[in-house]
C-alpha cells in the first residue's frame, strides 16, 4: 500500500529528499507521491514536520 500526502502539506520538500526511489514530487498545491513507484518504506512519513503523510 502506497503512502499519500494530504492537503496539510506545507510544501517544505523534506519528504522529496528522503525518498529512496524518488517517487515524490511537487504538485500544483502540495507534494504528491507516485503510488506505482512507492515501495512503502515510510522514510517520508518520518521526515514530514506536519504529519501530512499517511498510508493510502
Amino acid at each position: 500500500m502506497a503512502y499519500t500526502i494530504s492537503t496539510d502539506c506545507i510544501n517544505c520538500g523534506a519528504c522529496e529528499s528522503t525518498c529512496p526511489v524518488e517517487c515524490i514530487s511537487a504538485g500544483d498545491e502540495y507534494y504528491v507521491i507516485d503510488a506505482d513507484a512507492c515501495i512503502d518504506c515510510g522514510a517520508c512519513v518520518e521526515s514530514c514536520p506536519v504529519g501530512a503523510i499517511e498510508p493510502a
